[in-house]
């Protein structure tokens, strides 16, 4: 019996003798099947090839978890601690027990949570290993492939853990979400982006897509609610889920992008085009 991962995004799939015949995640618009074809690995098979996760710290109570060599997709982690307990988020598509065995070191966690299926990852393996609840956003239940009893379902704002809220905003997928810590970035607030909008290279503007490796768009009206959802409580600081981030004034940020996205979207440049 093999944990199946499908090797292009990580994403866990019910253990069994032989892999599922395709990923539906995949096949999806938002995402894509190699032209390679559909192929699968296992947590099994990763271990036996040396895989490992990496923990760093990012800023004080928050640390980073990167596979080596990378997973799937390839997201990094993020590890939120707090006095009541910890949130894992963006969870890896590999984990093994020393990986588990240093995130119990540095308090474990209560609650697994992605922003949105892209990055599912072996999410109910981590919270089996950590004896975690995973919180699945309701509109976005039937994208999850392996059921497990830890999953539970989520809709709006949820105050998890004292000062973490995970905050349903929608667009790239129905239940998108992203995570509002107020202690982070000493006190100004730190915001976890997952995909629900993308910090650029500049460290100073973000965007927002349906699909990011095939360049679908979100229209106006949807990237104007997105952005004034994500920018209704105050944060100073956001870290996307690629290594990406936004050290100050990312609440700002996400603002003046959304009015250039709008903007070009809508035609009000096309007379520089």
């Amino acid at each position: 019996m093999f944990d199946w991962l499908c090797a292009a995004c990580a994403v866990e799939y019910s253990p069994g003798e032989q892999p599922p015949a395709e990923c539906p995640i995949c096949r999806d618009e938002r995402q894509y099947v190699p032209l390679s074809g559909q192929r699968w690995t296992s947590l099994q098979q990763l271990a036996e090839q040396g895989s490992r996760v990496e923990i760093t710290e990012g800023e004080p109570d928050l640390y980073v978890l990167s596979t080596v060599p990378e997973t799937g997709i390839g997201q990094f982690a993020k590890l939120v601690r707090t006095s009541e307990g910890n949130l894992l988020w963006d969870p890896t598509g590999f984990v093994d027990e020393a990986a588990a065995e240093r995130v119990r070191e540095l308090g474990g966690a209560r609650f697994v949570v992605a922003s949105h299926p892209h990055m599912y990852g072996a999410q109910t393996t981590w919270a089996r290993l950590l004896d975690a609840t995973v919180l699945v956003a309701d509109a976005d239940r039937d994208w999850v492939q392996r059921a497990d009893p830890r999953i539970r379902t989520f809709s709006g704002d949820v105050e998890l853990l004292p000062g973490v809220t995970v905050r349903t905003i929608g667009g790239h997928f129905p239940g998108s979400a992203i995570v509002h810590w107020q202690q982070g970035a000493e006190g100004r607030g730190v915001v976890l982006a997952g995909d629900t909008f993308f910090p650029g290279p500049s460290g100073r503007w973000v965007t927002f897509m349906r699909s990011y490796p095939n360049a679908i768009p979100l229209s106006a009206s949807v990237v104007a609610r997105v952005a004034g959802a994500v920018t209704a409580h105050p944060f100073d600081r956001a870290y996307g889920n690629f290594g990406n981030r936004i050290m100050t004034d990312a609440r700002g940020a996400v603002q003046r992008s959304a009015d250039r996205y709008i903007a070009w979207v809508s035609g009000a440049n096309d007379h520089l085009t």
